[in-house]
């Protein structure tokens, strides 16, 4: 019998759309090592970092607007990659919260 050949793009989707199975996600978060150990100042904390951060980036725009110039451009790029940063710190953060 010959084999029959999966295209890339098809092998490419179910690498990138692979799913674990409900089961084994349950299993394997009964077996983390994190504590929850978040209390009210923790959350206080977090909120207040969310909202600082948040004007951080609007302050940059509004500098940049009345500032930069026609630099504009290389601003907003550098605070593109700033933020896909800070999203990558948040995913890897969220990736070791245990299942609740």
């Amino acid at each position: 019998m010959a084999e029959q050949v999966v295209p890339w793009w098809k092998r490419l989707y179910f690498r990138v759309a692979a799913r674990k199975p409900l089961d084994q996600i349950l299993r394997e978060g009964n077996k983390t090592q994190m504590k929850r150990a978040l209390g009210r100042i923790d959350l206080i904390a977090i909120g207040i970092g969310a909202i600082v951060g948040t004007g951080i980036f609007v302050l940059t725009g509004i500098a940049a607007a009345e500032n930069a110039g026609p630099a504009v451009i290389v601003s907003f790029l550098i605070a593109g990659v700033v933020s896909g940063l800070s999203a990558f710190s948040y995913s890897e953060m969220a990736s070791m919260v245990p299942i609740s």
